[in-house]
């Protein structure tokens, strides 16, 4: 396989992923290192609003103050105890990765109601364009039913608004987006950063709020490691620094923590700026830039 061209890669993590994204790339924009200039931006869940946001035109530095300024739209949302132990079954359970989304899909068939158009408008609210970018940007989502997943596009057909929705539906807390007649669930169910769909790109960075993996669901870190073993790839793989992650918090969807999360990425930008310009320029192999 030919590889050429950069790839940024946006992974999982909440709305407080989402804002330590997009405060990591204004940090590091700031450092004098734009990767808005990707040839490819792939988004997973929180990654796919965070992708479609900083491929929208909007200067990084506005799309920054918006993260640390309320704004109006909130998420009241949480996770129980009962619903991670049915993420952790579905993946440790024997069996396929496909089988495990297959699994995660009832799960999100069983999530509470919430009806289309207010989800669509708080998902449009985020959103500073809601037409798909000139530049490529795939979204990643998984089909409830059958556990197959899409990538979709500007050539998909499939409107941004439904693509970043669907890719957002986390099991058991938002109803799954229903496209061409088929319900599209969380592209984290594949994996927490799709990194894997970068195979053809050179330099890749990845942003992860959420790496780690389990059971049958692969970690960032190995992904990324994958990557730069097969062909001549260079990757950095960017996790949230231990402040960072006091930031964020455990509550990966509240609203509240988004400033704190937004401004905690701004600030790793400055530390980890050297090792993500190595491999954007096409240097090193593998460079972790933040503890694994």
């Amino acid at each position: 396989m030919t590889v050429t061209g950069r790839a940024l890669i946006l992974g999982s993590g909440g709305v407080t992923g989402v804002a330590w994204e997009v405060g990591l790339l204004a940090g590091l924009a700031a450092q004098g290192l734009d990767l808005l200039g990707a040839d490819l931006v792939i988004g997973t869940s929180a990654g796919a609003l965070a992708g479609a946001q900083v491929t929208s035109g909007t200067g990084l530095a506005e799309l920054y103050q918006a993260q640390i300024t309320p704004n109006g739209v909130e998420v009241h949302a949480g996770m129980t105890r009962e619903l991670v132990l049915r993420y952790a079954l579905a993946f440790a359970l024997p069996g396929t990765r496909r089988r495990a989304r297959v699994r995660m899909g009832k799960v999100s068939l069983a999530s509470p109601d919430l009806p289309e158009s207010e989800r669509s408008a708080v998902i449009g609210a985020w959103l500073p364009r809601h037409e798909w970018p000139s530049q490529r940007l795939l979204i990643v989502a998984v089909d409830t039913g059958s556990g197959e997943w899409a990538a979709f596009d500007s050539a998909s057909g499939v409107g941004l608004i439904e693509a970043v929705g669907a890719s957002c539906a986390v099991p058991g807390v938002w109803p799954p987006v229903e496209i061409n007649g088929r319900r599209w669930m969380d592209g984290g169910m594949r994996s927490a950063t799709n990194a894997d769909l970068a195979a053809e790109c050179a330099q890749i960075v990845v942003l992860a709020p959420l790496w780690r993996g389990f059971g049958l669901m692969k970690s960032a870190t190995r992904q990324c490691k994958q990557l730069a073993r097969h062909g001549r790839r260079s990757v950095a793989l960017v996790l949230p620094d231990q402040a960072a992650q006091a930031a964020i918090g455990p509550n990966l969807l509240d609203t509240a923590r988004c400033a704190l999360a937004a401004q905690a990425g701004y600030t790793q930008a400055a530390a980890v700026a050297s090792q993500i310009a190595a491999v954007w320029t096409g240097g090193d192999r593998v460079s972790p830039a933040a503890p694994s």
